[in-house]
């Protein structure tokens, strides 16, 4: 769980940092999207890829790899001069961010007992905003007294700690290690994840809904900022607070759930009234008080989400086996989602306003509706057969 949310603390420590960055490196909007989103790419070409991988490298190993990449990714970030370097930099971020989160739920499902699964999966969804929100808090405190290189450093220290952690905790935990059940041709596997119709769903739907957070959440201190005439600091700090009120729909589904909510209610239920909440944030007329509360408003309730979709895995992976696999493929999904939200917002607010994102929400919502829909009824004809 800690080496999830030490991995997010890459995500989380560019939206705070991003005036800092263009001021300094002279960025334009365009490129502040990829920054935003570039971390996201690994995951978005080849999530399952590396989901596999592990499941043959061994995920206790794969979890090490990832926490050093982005220990090392994050202190070279912090010396470049140029946009370029930067988002080098920001692309190994991702790679070691996917390797760390994709390798994670499988170790989870093996030391937990089968009728916590469900419970365990709805917590590791707290995992992003968790992290990112604890560094964009941190960022907050930062930036008004030394530049974005710092918040970098104070990332890498994170991952540097973390990765001395991992190796005391993990090192001498025999049922961590490689998965000893015999594993099937790697073709095998990915067709039988690729044509299940249920995890396709899932990551269709997670890949709508982060493109959508995202947006939101990425942009929202350039919009404190120039909109609404915040300092950088306190744009940060409601930034944070807004990303850390996710959690609480983040655990809100689990417990849900628990309790016999069908899975279709939360999904369709939150997205809905949400896409209009989230057209509230972008739109003119909107008073700047009630732009932010909108903004907490739909971190919260869209939580339920990632509670939803990260319990469905279980349901309808192929296999156990196939579990990490599966998880990759949302993972995927996700940050397919990601990458293509910030730099299409900015292109949608470059062209035409802020009020112009608001197309992109409503887009993105309608079709998590759609792709919940279609995972309903997948699963209850799983469940009757």
């Amino acid at each position: 769980m800690a080496a999830g949310i030490v991995a997010a603390f890459h995500v989380g420590k560019m939206p705070p940092a991003l005036p800092s960055v263009r001021a300094d490196l002279g960025a334009t909007l365009r490129e502040a999207g990829w920054l935003l989103s570039v971390i996201n790419l690994m995951t978005a070409v080849g999530g399952m890829a590396i989901a596999l991988t592990a499941d043959r490298f061994g995920h206790r190993r794969l979890i090490l790899l990832g926490t050093a990449i982005c220990l090392a990714a994050s202190l070279f970030g912090s010396f470049v001069n140029d946009i370029a370097e930067l988002l080098v930099c920001r692309f190994f971020e991702g790679l070691g961010f996917i390797a760390t989160t994709v390798s994670a739920p499988p170790l989870l499902l093996r030391v937990t007992k089968p009728s916590d699964a469900r419970r365990a999966m709805a917590l590791w969804t707290t995992y992003m905003p968790a992290g990112a929100g604890i560094m964009m808090l941190s960022a907050a405190m930062i930036l008004p007294h030394a530049s974005w290189r710092l918040v970098w450093l104070v990332a890498a220290a994170a991952s540097g700690l973390m990765l001395v952690a991992l190796l005391r905790a993990t090192l001498v935990r025999k049922e961590l290690g490689p998965n000893t059940v015999a594993l099937r041709p790697l073709a095998k596997d990915v067709g039988d994840v690729l044509s299940n119709g249920g995890l396709v769903a899932i990551a269709l739907c997670f890949g709508a809904y982060s493109s959508c957070w995202f947006a939101i959440v990425g942009f929202l201190p350039t919009l404190q900022i120039e909109r609404l005439g915040l300092s950088p600091s306190s744009a940060a700090v409601i930034t944070a607070l807004v990303t850390f009120v996710n959690v609480a729909g983040n655990l809100a589904a689990g417990v849900l759930l628990g309790r016999g909510v069908p899975r279709i209610v939360l999904i369709v239920g939150a997205a809905l009234p949400m896409a209009f909440c989230a057209a509230g944030i972008f739109v003119d007329g909107t008073p700047d008080v009630v732009r932010l509360v909108l903004a907490a408003v739909y971190s919260m309730i869209i939580g339920v989400v990632p509670g939803a979709l990260f319990t469905a895995i279980p349901v309808h992976a192929p296999r156990r086996q196939l579990v990490g696999a599966a998880t990759g493929l949302l993972m995927q999904g996700s940050n397919i989602g990601a990458l293509l939200g910030p730099p299409a917002t900015a292109a949608l607010v470059s062209s035409a306003g802020w009020p112009a994102a608001s197309w992109l929400t409503t887009i993105t919502l309608s079709t998590v509706v759609v792709s919940g829909i279609f995972l309903h009824w997948r699963e209850r004809r799983k469940l009757s057969s």
